[in-house]
C-alpha cells in the first residue's frame, strides 16, 4: 500500500502575498542579472480548495514551489526511500510536464503526459542522482479551456523504519492569543491531528491561555488530545524540557515536535516533517524553516550553522537571509537547489525523536538562547544529525525589529555562547572564541551601552561558579536583569516626542554608500583611537545636559556611535527614542573588569570545560529537571 509522503496544497486562504510558496507563474525576465516577475499566471482567485487550483485558458503554472516542489536530495540521502509515484488529478485540456533539477539549479524534462477531461496521470520517479542537490516538480499547461488540478500528492512503495506518531509541545509566555489560534488550526485538520498523539501546551504566563476567548471550542474539539501544563516561567528551555519530559513519561510517542507560541502553522508541514522522520535511516532530528510572520513570502531561516572556531551562529550561505519568494521562486534560485545539512534547527519548529531524548536527557537549563543549537551539537556528538527539511515551514515573528543583544537577554546570549563553546568546541581555549567575546564587550562600551555590558560581565561571573548555578538560577535571574534597567539611562525609550529633549545638531542621516564598516588595519586603528578618546577624555558638560544628535537605529552602527559623548538613538521596535551618554568613569571600569574576567576565563578555561562537560548528563536529566520543576509537575 502506497505511504503518502507530501500533498500538493495551496493556502488555507487566499492570500495574494502567500501565493509564491504554492504556485509560480510561468513568465520571468531578468533585471541587472536578477529575476524579475513581469505577469502574473497564478493568482489568488485560482486557488478553489485546500488541494484544487485552476490554471487559466492558454496559461501555464509551475509548481516548482517551495510547498509543492518534491526535495528529492534531502529523501536520498537521509531516508529509505529509494522511488517516489508522483499522482495529479486533473479536469480540463492541456498537458502536465514533470522537471526535475540538479544541485546547480538546472532543470531537466523528466516526463509530460496530455490531459483530456478528467485525467489521472501518474509518474514513478526514481530517488537517486540526487547526491548534492536537486527537486521533482511539475508544470500544467492549459490548452483552449482551463485545467482544474483537482488534487495531487507524492507518495512511495517502500516501507518506513518506524510507524509511531508524535506529540507536539507549545512552550507560551503571554501569547494566549497565538496559541489559541495555532489549536484551532490543529482542530481544522483532521488528517493532520491523525499524526498526534497529545498536544502539550506549556504555559508559563500569568495570561493563561486557558483565559483566552475561544479556548473552550478548541478544548472540546481537541480533546484527550490537548493537556494544557502550568508552571512559572522557565524560559524556552524549561517550557520545552517539560514537554520533554512529558512526552518521555506518556511513552506514547515517537517523536515530539517542538512550537513556538507566536506562530502561524502551515499545518501540512506537521505531516511532512512526521513522514520523513518515520522514513530516516537513523532517528533523526528533523527541523522546519522559519518565514517572516509580518511579511509572509521572506524565508527568514532555512539552514543554521555554527562556525566553531567563533562559536558563532549563521546561515550557512548569506543569499537565505531574507530570501523574498516575491522576487525569486525555486525555479529562478539556483543556489535553493543545493542540498544544505545545518548544525541546528531552531526551535520555532522542531521534531525530535524520543529515542533521542531518552538518550542525551533534556535541555540544557539555560533560560534562553543557544540551547536548541547545544541540543543539537550534543545530539551529534552521539550519532544523531539534524535535518531542516525543506517544504515544511511555519511563519514566526522574526528579530528584523528587535536587538535583544542589548536588552536583558545580553546576559543569555553571552553566557550560553560560552557555555556551549565550553561543552563543545574542539579548538585549544576556545578557538577565537573569548577574543571575540572580548571585542563585543568593546563595542558595547564605544557605543554607550553599559546595560549590556554589564550584563555580559554577570554572565561570566556565573559560568566561572561552575555547573553547579545552572538550575538554580533557572527561574530568578531574568526579573533581576530587568529590574537592573533602572540604573541606565540607556535602557529608557522615551515613547512622548514632547519629552524627547533637543539635540545640538539634530538628525544625522548617512547614505548607504558611506556605510563602511572598518576592516583590517583601519579597524585596528579605529578600535585603539576610539577607546583612546573615551579612556581619556572628559565628557564636555554641555554634552551631558544635551545630546549632540539624533540617529535612526539603522545608522546607530558600533563605528559612529563613538565618535559621539550623547545621542539620542531611536529603539528597534520604532517605539522612541533612548538617551544614549558617555561616562569616562564606568567605561574605565566596565573595560578593566572585561579584560579580568576575560583573562580568567581563558585561563580556568580547560578546568571548566571538564568540569561542565562532565556535569551534562546530570543537569539535563529528567530528575534534576523534576525539582526544577518542583510544584509545578502537577498539570493545570
Amino acid at each position: 500500500m502506497p505511504h503518502l509522503l507530501q500533498r500538493v496544497l495551496f493556502p488555507l486562504e487566499r492570500d495574494p502575498d502567500i501565493l509564491p510558496l504554492y504556485a509560480d507563474p510561468e513568465v520571468w525576465t531578468a533585471v541587472r542579472g536578477k529575476p524579475l516577475r513581469v505577469s502574473d499566471d497564478a493568482h489568488a482567485n485560482d486557488i478553489l480548495g485546500r488541494d484544487r487550483f485552476r490554471v487559466r485558458t492558454s496559461r501555464r503554472v509551475s509548481f516548482a514551489s517551495y510547498f509543492n516542489a518534491f526535495p528529492a536530495a534531502y529523501w536520498q540521502r537521509w531516508t529509505v526511500v529509494g522511488s517516489v509515484r508522483l499522482t495529479v488529478r486533473t479536469q480540463g485540456e492541456g498537458s502536465i510536464i514533470v522537471y526535475r533539477s540538479n544541485a546547480q539549479g538546472v532543470q531537466q524534462r523528466v516526463a509530460t503526459n496530455d490531459l483530456s477531461g478528467l485525467t489521472e496521470s501518474v509518474f514513478d520517479l526514481p530517488i537517486r542522482n540526487f547526491g548534492d542537490g536537486g527537486w521533482y516538480w511539475f508544470d500544467i499547461v492549459a490548452g483552449d479551456e482551463p485545467v482544474v488540478l483537482e488534487g495531487g500528492d507524492w507518495s512511495t512503495d517502500d516501507e518506513p523504519v518506524r510507524t509511531g506518531n508524535t506529540s507536539l509541545g507549545i512552550t507560551t509566555f503571554n501569547k494566549p492569543d497565538y496559541c489559541v489560534t495555532t489549536l484551532r488550526t490543529l482542530a481544522d485538520q483532521p488528517e493532520v491531528l491523525r499524526e498526534v498523539d497529545v498536544v502539550y501546551v506549556v504555559d508559563q504566563g500569568d495570561q493563561k491561555v486557558a483565559d483566552q476567548p475561544g479556548f473552550p471550542d478548541v478544548a472540546a474539539a481537541l480533546g484527550d488530545q490537548l493537556q494544557i501544563v502550568d508552571q512559572p516561567n522557565l524560559g524556552g528551555s524549561g517550557g520545552f524540557s517539560r514537554a520533554m519530559l512529558e512526552t518521555v513519561d506518556a511513552g506514547r510517542s515517537d517523536f515530539l515536535l517542538l512550537l513556538d507560541d507566536d506562530v502561524e502553522v502551515e499545518p501540512e508541514s506537521i505531516r511532512r516533517s512526521v513522514q520523513f522522520s518515520r522514513f530516516c535511516r537513523t532517528p533523526t532530528i528533523v527541523g522546519s524553516h522559519m518565514f517572516d510572520l509580518l511579511d509572509k513570502p521572506i524565508l527568514h531561516a532555512l539552514s543554521e550553522t555554527v562556525d566553531t572556531y567563533y562559536f558563532m551562529w549563521r546561515s550557512a550561505l548569506p543569499e537565505q537571509m531574507r530570501h523574498d519568494f516575491r522576487r525569486a521562486n525555486l525555479r529562478q534560485t539556483p543556489w535553493m537547489h543545493q542540498r544544505l545539512d545545518p548544525d541546528y534547527n531552531g526551535w520555532w519548529m522542531c521534531m525530535i525523536p524520543t529515542e533521542v531524548i531518552r538518550e542525551i536527557g533534556l535541555s540544557l537549563p539555560v533560560f534562553i538562547k543557544w540551547d536548541d543549537a547545544e541540543y543539537a551539537l550534543r545530539a551529534r556528538e552521539h550519532g544523531y544529525r539534524t535535518v531542516s527539511l525543506p517544504g515544511s515551514a511555519l511563519w514566526h515573528v522574526s528579530w528584523v525589529d528587535k536587538d535583544d543583544s542589548q536588552d536583558w537577554q545580553a546576559y543569555y546570549h553571552a553566557r550560553n555562547r560560552l557555555l556551549t563553546g565550553l561543552l563543545h568546541s574542539q579548538h585549544p581555549g576556545g578557538g577565537k572564541l573569548l577574543s571575540n567575546s572580548g571585542r563585543i564587550d568593546l563595542k558595547h562600551l564605544l557605543t554607550m551601552q553599559y546595560y549590556a555590558a554589564t550584563l555580559r560581565h554577570r554572565a561570566i561571573r556565573d559560568l566561572l561558579k561552575g555547573p553547579s548555578h545552572l538550575h538554580p538560577t533557572m527561574g530568578g535571574t531574568m526579573p533581576e536583569l530587568r529590574a537592573a534597567t533602572r540604573d541606565f539611562v540607556e535602557t529608557q525609550v522615551i515613547s512622548d516626542p514632547e519629552k524627547l529633549p533637543d539635540t545640538w545638531e539634530g538628525k544625522r542621516v548617512f547614505p548607504p554608500k558611506f556605510d563602511r564598516e572598518p576592516r583590517g588595519p583601519r579597524l585596528a586603528l579605529f578600535t585603539a583611537k576610539a577607546a583612546a578618546r573615551h579612556w581619556r577624555t572628559e565628557v564636555p558638560q554641555g554634552n551631558v545636559e544635551r545630546p549632540q544628535v539624533e540617529l535612526a537605529k539603522g545608522d546607530a552602527t558600533w563605528w559612529r556611535v563613538p565618535a559621539y559623548d550623547s545621542a539620542l538613538i531611536s529603539s528597534a521596535d520604532g517605539r522612541g527614542q533612548s538617551l544614549y551618554r558617555r561616562d569616562r568613569t564606568t567605561f574605565r571600569r566596565l573595560w578593566r573588569e572585561s579584560r579580568r574576567l576575560h583573562a580568567e576565563l581563558r585561563k580556568n578555561w580547560d578546568r571548566l570545560a571538564r568540569e561542565y562537560r562532565e556535569a551534562l548528563p546530570e543537569v539535563t536529566s529528567p530528575e534534576a529537571w523534576k525539582d526544577t520543576f518542583g510544584t509545578s509537575r502537577d498539570r493545570g
